[in-house]
This record gives C-alpha cells, sequence and structure tokens, in this order.
C-alpha cells in the first residue's frame, strides 16, 4: 500500500505548489472527457454545419401527473418565498436558520431526488423555475438550493452510486441535510492535475486517509455532507487517481477554517475546510479510483443549467424594475422611458429576458426528455446567460441612474422604495465565473464543437507528431474534409419560404442555418491555418464558440414562440414580437462576431501582454500606492496537520 499521502509533484514539506506540465494537464482533462456522442446534440450540429431544427421543434413539453405536482410545488415555494426578507440576509450576511429549515420542509434539499428515496423527484425545468423564486428573494438562496441539489451530493450519487450509498445518501438529503461539491483549492481551479488533496488508502485497505485544504466551499459551513476531489497515489491494488469520496463533516479532523466574504452574495455559507487524518470508508468513494474528475464533469453537464435559470430570473426582475421605474421617473416633460436612450435599453432588457427564458426552457425540457445530448447545450445556456445577465443588470443600473448606485437600504432610509440594483450587480458578476469561468466555457465547448476536426485531423493537430506521421493524416483528412465540405456550400437557408411555419419568424432560421454552415466553414480554414497551433488560438475560438451561443439563442426564441403561440394565441402575438426583436438584436452581434474573426488585434495584443508580463511597462504603473503590498502572498500554502483555527462550521438544524 502507498505510505506518502502527497502528489509525486509536491515538495518534501508539502507547502509548494505542485510542479505539472501543459501536457500532463491536458492529458488528464482530455482522459476525464466523455468522448461518446451516443445521443443526438443540437449544438454539435450547429457548430459542425447542420441546422437539425427537428432536434428541438417542435418544443419538449412535460405532460401528465408530473407537470401538475411540479406546478403545485411551484405555488407553495411562492408563498413561502412571500414571507422572507431578501434586504435582511443582504444587511446580516446570512440567511437565516428559519429560512434554511422553512426551505427544507417544503422538500427543496430533496427537489431533483427521486421520490424513492423520500425526494420530489422534479423536473429540470420546474427545478430551474424553483430556484427563479428563492434567488429573486435573494441570490445566495439560489446558491445555496443549487450547490446542493445541482452538485453537491444528491446528483453524484444518484449517477455514479451503489444502491446502498443512494440508500443512505439521497434519504438524508432530501430529509435537509445541506451538501457541498469540494474540488478547489488554493492552486487547483479549472487545472485539476495541479490538486495537492490526497486520500491514501490504508493498510487494512477498508478505509482512505484524507489531507488537504479546500477552497470556496459553496455550502461547505453549514454542510452535513461533502463530495471531496482528492488524488489517489497509485498502490498495488489499485490506479490511483483523482477520486470522488462523500465525506462526513462531523469525522474527526475535519475543520471549516473561515466563512468566506464576497463582493456579492452576502448569505453565502462559502468557506475554507481542512482535512488533516480523515478517516473515510472505501464504501464512501464514488466511482473506482481516478473517475473522480469524469464524475464531476458529468455532474456539471447537467448542473450547470442552474446558472440559466437564475440568470432569467434576473432578467424578469430587472424588466419589471425598468418598466416601472422609467414610467413613473419623468424628465424633459416625458418618462424616461420615453427616451430614446432609455428605451432602447428597455428593449434590450425585454427581448433578452425572453431569450434567457427562451434558452433555459429549452435545455431543461431537452434534459427532461433525456434523448439528446445536451452537454454542449447546457455549456452554452451558462456561458451565454451568465455574460447576458451581468450586462443587463449594468444597464438597470444606468436606466436607474444614481438611485441605481444606492443600495436599497439608503434608499429605503430616506423613503423611497428599496431597489437593489447595485446589488444585482454584485451578486450577478461570480455567474461568470462559478462552475466554470466565461473562458474555461468557451474553451471546453470549442474542445467539442471542433472534435470531429480533431479526429478527422489526426497528428495533424498533434504538436508532438513528426513528418511522416502528419504526411499520413493528411491523407486520412482529406477523405473527410471531400465528403463534408460540399454539404456547406447551400441549405435551406438559401430557400425562400424554409420555415414558413414560423411565420415572420422564418428569416431568422434560415439566418441560423446560413451562419451555422459559415462557422463550420471559418472553423475549417482556421484548422488548415493553424493546425496543431489551433489550441493556442483561445480568444479566435471564444468568438466560433459566441457566435454559436447566439445562433442556439435564437433558434431557443423562436421555437419558444412558436410553442407559445400554438398553446395561446393571444400571448403568441406578444412573444413573436419579443423573439423578432431578440433576433434582431442576436444577429448585429453574430455579424460583429464573424468580422472580428479575420479582422482584429490578436497578435498585437498577444505580444503586448508578452512585454507587460517582462515588465516592460512597470513605469506606468507608477504614481498609485498599492496598498495589498505586504499583506499575503498571491497564492496561500498549506501545511498537512491539525488545524490551528478554530471550527466555523454550524449547523441549520
Amino acid at each position: 500500500m502507498s505510505t506518502d499521502p502527497r502528489p509525486e509533484t509536491s515538495t518534501e514539506t508539502g507547502t509548494e505548489r505542485a510542479q505539472v506540465s501543459e501536457r500532463e494537464s491536458r492529458e488528464l482533462a482530455e482522459a476525464a472527457r466523455d468522448i461518446a456522442y451516443t445521443r443526438p446534440s443540437f449544438a454539435k450540429e450547429l457548430y459542425l454545419g447542420k441546422f437539425d431544427l427537428p432536434l428541438i421543434h417542435p418544443h419538449p413539453r412535460g405532460e401528465g401527473a408530473a407537470v401538475a405536482e411540479g406546478d403545485e410545488f411551484i405555488s407553495k415555494l411562492e408563498e413561502f418565498c412571500r414571507s422572507l426578507d431578501g434586504l435582511l440576509i443582504e444587511r446580516e450576511s446570512k440567511i437565516p436558520d428559519e429560512y434554511v429549515k422553512g426551505l427544507s420542509d417544503l422538500g427543496v434539499f430533496g427537489m431533483k431526488i427521486p421520490k424513492e428515496y423520500g425526494g420530489l423527484g422534479l423536473s429540470m425545468l420546474h427545478y430551474g423555475r424553483a430556484l427563479m423564486l428563492v434567488g429573486s428573494v435573494h441570490p445566495s438562496m439560489g446558491a445555496l438550493v443549487s450547490a446542493h441539489n445541482s452538485i453537491g451530493v444528491p446528483e453524484p450519487v444518484k449517477m455514479f452510486g451503489t444502491d446502498e450509498q443512494k440508500q443512505e445518501y439521497l434519504t438524508r438529503c432530501a430529509d435537509g441535510a445541506v451538501t457541498a461539491f469540494l474540488l478547489t483549492e488554493a492552486d487547483v481551479g479549472s487545472d485539476p492535475a495541479r490538486m495537492g488533496s490526497t486520500a491514501r488508502l490504508s493498510d487494512d485497505g477498508k478505509e482512505y486517509v484524507l489531507d488537504g485544504v479546500k477552497l470556496w466551499t459553496t455550502n461547505g459551513v453549514i454542510a452535513e455532507l461533502v463530495v471531496v476531489m482528492a488524488t489517489v497515489p497509485k498502490h498495488e491494488n489499485g490506479r490511483g487517481g483523482i477520486s470522488a469520496f462523500v465525506v462526513e463533516t462531523s469525522s474527526p479532523g475535519v475543520t471549516v477554517e473561515n466563512r468566506n466574504d464576497f463582493m456579492g452574495l452576502k448569505g453565502i455559507e462559502n468557506g475554507v475546510t481542512r482535512f488533516n487524518q480523515v478517516r473515510v470508508p472505501v464504501e464512501n468513494r464514488l466511482g473506482k479510483e481516478g473517475e473522480g474528475l469524469k464524475i464531476a464533469l458529468t455532474t456539471l453537464n447537467v448542473g450547470r443549467l442552474s446558472i440559466p435559470a437564475m440568470c432569467a430570473g434576473a432578467g424578469k426582475w430587472s424588466l419589471k424594475i425598468a418598466r416601472e421605474w422609467s414610467a413613473e421617473r419623468v424628465q424633459w416633460g416625458r418618462p424616461v422611458g420615453k427616451h430614446e436612450a432609455v428605451g432602447t435599453k428597455i428593449a434590450f432588457l425585454a427581448a433578452t429576458t425572453f431569450a434567457l427564458e427562451a434558452v433555459f426552457e429549452l435545455s431543461a425540457e431537452l434534459a427532461d426528455a433525456g434523448s439528446k445530448d445536451i452537454r454542449i447545450e447546457a455549456a452554452l445556456a451558462k456561458l451565454w446567460s451568465s455574460e447576458m445577465a451581468s450586462t443587463i443588470a449594468d444597464e438597470l443600473v444606468q436606466i436607474r441612474g444614481g438611485r441605481g448606485f444606492e443600495t436599497a437600504d439608503s434608499l429605503a432610509a430616506r423613503g423611497e422604495r428599496a431597489v437593489g440594483a447595485e446589488q444585482l450587480v454584485r451578486d450577478m458578476r461570480i455567474n461568470r465565473i462559478f462552475e466554470g469561468s466565461t473562458e474555461i466555457m468557451q474553451l471546453i465547448i470549442a474542445r467539442e464543437a471542433v472534435d470531429a476536426h480533431l479526429k478527422a485531423a489526426g497528428a495533424l493537430a498533434d504538436n508532438d507528431a513528426d513528418a511522416k506521421a502528419k504526411a499520413r493524416a493528411a491523407v486520412g483528412a482529406s477523405g473527410f474534409y471531400a465528403k463534408w465540405l460540399p454539404k456547406l456550400v447551400a441549405g435551406k437557408g438559401q430557400v425562400p419560404g424554409s420555415y414558413d411555419e414560423f411565420g415572420s419568424l422564418a428569416r431568422h432560421l434560415r439566418y441560423v442555418e446560413r451562419r451555422s454552415r459559415k462557422v463550420a466553414r471559418q472553423t475549417f480554414y482556421a484548422m488548415g491555418r493553424w493546425q496543431a497551433k489551433m489550441e493556442y488560438k483561445q480568444v479566435f475560438l471564444g468568438r466560433i464558440v459566441n457566435i454559436g451561443a447566439e445562433l442556439f439563442a435564437i433558434a431557443a426564441s423562436c421555437t419558444r414562440a412558436e410553442m407559445i403561440r400554438k398553446e395561446d394565441p393571444e400571448r403568441g402575438k406578444a412573444a413573436y414580437e419579443l423573439a423578432e426583436a431578440f433576433c434582431a438584436q442576436s444577429r448585429i452581434r453574430v455579424e460583429e462576431l464573424f468580422d472580428r474573426l479575420w479582422t482584429n488585434t490578436d497578435d498585437v495584443d498577444r505580444a503586448l501582454t508578452d512585454k507587460v508580463l517582462e515588465g516592460g511597462y512597470t513605469w506606468l504603473e507608477a504614481g498609485v500606492i498599492d496598498q495589498s503590498e505586504g499583506t499575503g502572498p498571491w497564492i496561500a500554502t498549506w501545511e498537512p496537520g491539525e488545524s490551528k483555527t478554530a471550527n466555523v462550521h454550524r449547523s441549520y438544524r
């Protein structure tokens, strides 16, 4: 058995950062990918130049008793949420225990858990609508609920747990046990190859001994159970590797050393958790050794949809505030909303909010149907929604003017309506970082989007391949592209009358079809130009991904508008108006992204960045005082051993 709990890359003190090569990090990430697409994916085909509308139209819909039960639950939850005070949470930076207890009594912590284990068994759609409600009270409540349900113990146990683990942990979660997911460390974010936490198998093979410090443990301060990612050193009976464990926070050696404070989400129970010689039974391991990262990524494939749901909720609230305020506030003899400079912002809020809900609901209904592979759709929804919701929040502050910059408590203190527009900016900002930053999401999506090209290119896309291997790969690639490229020349988007069942929105779907083929062609040109260097063209790939995200949002908006029209013709007319406006706005963004694929300052920016990092412009930084100097290192290190601080973990029940 292994006797060294630290990674081979650790130093003798265990405090220095692991030294991992770029290739090692990339290989670990590749090994964790689910490379098989056994079900169709609308978004994957979109990037390959195929606009497969039947995959999302007619818009998938739930039906039967499950919908009725979900609607009934949402009604009960709304009644409860109306009794809560979000300003109290913001003021005290804490969600009152009685609020958490109330959520538990309603079954909120078991929303996604099957009924056989005591959960509610809600659909993804109703789960998202629940997040909109609790998040509109205070976004930290949304974070509490989503961190538990989407990536905490329930989801990975439901997907990868044994029957015994499901019976043990899912029933506890449904009963109200709050949970958390612990992957991040001070030096480990999107690059898990640098992980320092270890789980050493005991000599008798009955338990693992867990050591490490985890950072940004959302819900970790009050969690009863946590999923912990740690590296198992190789041993004679197993391959080791990053593995997932369910850990009781009441176990000896578990200490919550700090409750972190942030720019926003003031009620979030996020901390730093130390594990010192924590003994975890072998039965608590999820999956096999070395499958931890794959479990984490698979859980996130659907778990990421919690953020689009809350972003749609933020859009709805922002639109309501903007509408009411802009009609009330009069300047220069007219309501401010009637001035074009403000009216344009209101139009953006309305159209984008419709699209935010369309993107979430389509993705959620696809997930519920289970017949499509939605990993790219969920990633696109998270990426696009988090960016657009942040813009909406910023525009709301601008519409509100000075009042948008003022806190809700200050507004109330001087007798005005307590509208926390500035709080929304602070709370929305984290969504562009949570569960994969915008930049990381672009790389993840790009990797999936160009997968067919990488497989076709073979050694051509490998920096380490020799000339002979590249020559052989060129022959194979030519066969793939000889069949694929002709399909990108023409399509239904060029045929007047295509998609005519969508009425006035048909032209936008024809646009999506044409631009789907164009983005595929541009990707091919880039592969031919840069080959193995393509992976370093992150900004170019980001633009490719963003084009696809906008096309996905246009398609989602059109299918949702048509669904609403069929169910309610009167509301359908309004839905068509909103979809029409959104599509027009989105198309402008798409064309700008296409223009910037080849007309940009990427090379200049890269050279300038290199010189900045080399210290070539430090003179430009003169004339200011950096008060952070001397306050601590950029990245904290940790020493194995007992905690030297008080345990700030608490239980709400």
